[in-house]
């Protein structure tokens, strides 16, 4: 038989159901060079935030992500009110899409008819063996679909097939029913036939003792309660002890609607659209510690991928930073291609330190020096994409004294594992050191008091992530090389309002690197902080309202000095510079070199 291309896809509400569904889809798959997806689903009851289900989701996907690499499928997990109208979304337009799903799902009649995929049910565990299969033939629009996936089969387990007829006698007079009729005939894997008269069920269930398996259609029609796969389907299934499929086909027929069946419409508000993506696109380093698994994802794509440590005066910290990633992530587990250190004229032993420990060290004010050059860690990271060589690109600070390998595979892990990210932010506990006491819980003092505030008024689509203003994130070179970076304080704010400009909410994703502990800046420090990523977010409001808000605005900041019997102001000019993309800058040989 000619075999159909297209996804075949298995979706469920438990890693339970969804195993019982696997050696179906797996023998099909195979049958119909269909390529094999698994949906994981998560409902969440009406009136409750979507994101109380992030930690769900997160279970789901850990436990279904083993069974997608043994199986060598793709995967995802899908949070929604309505999981079915969301499954709907998310299959999108490909026609060619067959979709399994659990009898005990108990998908809504009106939800299983409006599916856009040819869709199976499956009732019971896939057999031992498979030498007879039962194809009831009742003259429905469905009939087709069931003998493909009865085909199919048979095929794949040299099993023979009985047509069981039963079709009312309107549907004899039919030329292209009698022409489907004599196709049957002479299907070599059709070596049985029965016409039945009579009670359907009963012949179905006396039928079944000598089959492994029942493939029919359902209901064309449904009417108002009506069991989804329609009543005949369900009696015959319930009274059968062996596995069943039923089918149905893309929608060909306009469906009554009972006028009291209520049809809750999908919120596309922004609370939801953030709650859902905060739920779906939430990860935890641990899901990408089987760091083998991870090297063998980007080695299966081809992938590179570079590490940039950006660094001022780190000489306490950058060296373990430096030893700890290279011996993990490149000499125990070949997941970085290289590591760069970016430093911005380091007056300590940073630069030594880091040379020390064998990896190059470029000063940024060397790179592009036709550029010319900025201070600022914006200036470093942009600077760091014209000597990065890596398909993807990560960065972390160099101050972290907990320093552990998450904190880079962690970031790596859902670009790696999921091609529709183009950018992923770390976020984790910060405890606050004040003298010698630890105030867990109490650090990222500009990200909550002025940062998130910020996103919330003009930008909510982002007031999801949890720290926008860490240090830790990776992205596609892709991406990056598209987007404008400030060169100061303000470059991870303005990277995502970019990002969400450019690709959209859903190509952002978040992990929790768990916790983060480093020195913690002085008020002052953060007052400057806070007054460039006010400026950054102003420039931006302005440019999308047609306003330059950003030339209006004062660029000095007046900081209190305390004395030990009087205050006075020291003023300082703050402004961040804008650097175009990198795609758009002409990198000439030889404008920059190592040390």
């Amino acid at each position: 038989m000619t075999a159909p291309t297209g996804r075949l896809l298995i979706a469920g509400e438990s890693l339970e159901r969804i195993t019982h569904l696997l050696p179906f889809g797996k023998v099909l798959a195979e049958a119909q060079g269909r390529t094999l997806q698994i949906v994981g689903l998560v409902a969440v009851s009406q009136g409750q935030s979507l994101s109380t289900a992030a930690l769900e989701v997160r279970h789901l996907r850990e436990a279904l992500e083993p069974l997608a690499r043994q199986h060598d499928a793709a995967f995802s997990v899908h949070v929604a009110h309505d999981i079915w109208a969301e499954l709907s979304k998310a299959m999108g337009e490909e026609t060619e899409t067959l979709l399994l799903l659990d009898l005990a799902s108990e998908v809504p009649a009106d939800r299983l008819h409006a599916l856009p995929a040819n869709v199976v049910v499956v009732a019971r565990a896939f057999p031992t063996k498979l030498e007879h299969i039962l194809l009831p033939i009742r003259g429905g629009p469905y009939a087709e679909l069931a003998l493909r996936l009865a085909l199919a089969l048979a095929e794949a387990h040299q099993a023979e097939i009985t047509v069981l007829h039963a079709a009312p006698g309107a549907r004899l007079g039919d030329g292209l029913y009698q022409d489907f009729l004599r196709h049957l005939h002479e299907l070599p894997a059709v070596t049985r036939w029965v016409n039945v008269h009579g009670n359907v069920v009963k012949a179905i269930a006396r039928e079944a003792r000598d089959h492994q398996l029942l493939v029919m259609g359902a209901i064309a029609r449904p009417r108002p309660g009506d069991p989804p796969i329609g009543p005949i389907a369900l009696r015959a299934v319930s009274e059968v002890a062996i596995p069943a499929l039923v089918v149905k086909s893309r929608r060909e027929f306009p469906l009554p609607v009972s006028p009291t069946a209520e049809v809750v419409p999908i919120d596309y508000t922004i609370s939801v659209v953030v709650d859902k993506w905060f739920a779906e696109n939430s990860f935890h380093a641990s899901e990408f510690s089987d760091l083998k698994r991870l090297v063998e994802l980007k080695e299966r794509q081809g992938l590179t991928i570079s590490l940039g440590l950006p660094a001022l005066n780190e000489e306490a910290t950058i060296g373990e930073v430096i030893q700890t990633v290279k011996r993990c992530l490149m000499e125990e587990h070949p997941l970085l291609d290289e590591i760069v250190v970016i430093d911005s004229m380091s007056t300590d032993r940073t630069v030594a330190i880091a040379q020390e420990s064998g990896v190059p060290v470029y000063r940024h004010p060397e790179i592009l020096p036709a550029s010319g050059s900025y201070g600022g860690k914006g200036e470093a990271l942009w600077k760091s994409l014209a000597v990065l060589q890596g398909d993807l690109i990560a960065w972390i600070d160099t101050d972290i004294l907990n320093i552990h390998p998450r904190f880079v595979y962690g970031i790596l892990g859902p670009l790696i594992r999921e091609p529709h990210l183009m950018y992923v932010k770390g976020y984790y506990q910060r405890p606050l050191r004040v003298g010698s006491k630890v105030q867990v819980g109490e650090g990222g003092r500009v990200t909550e008091l002025v940062a998130r505030p910020l996103l919330n008024l003009f930008y909510p689509e982002l007031s999801g992530l949890v720290q926008p203003l860490s240090g830790e994130y990776a992205g596609r070179r892709s991406a990056l090389e598209q987007l404008p970076f400030f060169t100061g304080y303000g470059v991870e704010i303005g990277l995502l309002i970019d990002l969400l400009n450019k690709f959209g909410l859903s190509a952002i994703g978040q992990v929790d690197l768990e916790e983060r502990v480093h020195r913690n800046q002085p008020l002052s420090a953060l007052g400057r902080m806070a007054f460039a990523i006010i400026q950054v977010v102003m420039k931006r409001v302005g440019e999308q309202r047609g306003m330059a808000l950003l030339d209006a605005m004062h660029e000095s900041l007046k900081q209190i000095l305390y004395g030990q019997e009087h205050f006075e102001l020291e003023v300082q000019a703050i402004r961040d510079a804008e650097r175009p993309p990198m795609a758009m800058t002409k990198k000439a040989p030889n404008e920059f070199g190592a040390s």
